[in-house]
């Protein structure tokens, strides 16, 4: 299973997202600290779940740290994060 799989199973299963889109990043940082060749290193959440509600942006990026601590001590080097509730305004 890949990277990319691997997050979105992840966060599907405990999440339940209505909308969850994992974006790989990492040919944009070829060549920076942590970048490999293969590449799945540098990824970008964007998670609307209702999971989210009334926390904080702080702890959203918490939770889907917490559910990815795997990854990211592992293959992951750098994991950019836009989570939101959805009755929140704006973009995922």
């Amino acid at each position: 299973m890949t990277v990319r799989a691997r997050i979105e199973t992840t966060l599907t299963d405990a999440l339940a997202p209505q909308r969850l889109e994992v974006v790989d990043e990492s040919h944009l940082h070829a060549g920076h600290a942590g970048a490999r060749p293969e590449g799945e290193t540098h990824f970008r959440v964007r998670v609307v779940s209702a999971a989210f509600s009334g926390m904080s942006r702080v702890d959203r990026h918490r939770r889907v740290n917490a559910l990815l601590a795997a990854e990211l001590a592992g293959p992951v080097h750098a994991l950019a994060i836009d989570a939101r509730a959805p009755e929140e305004p704006g973009r995922p």
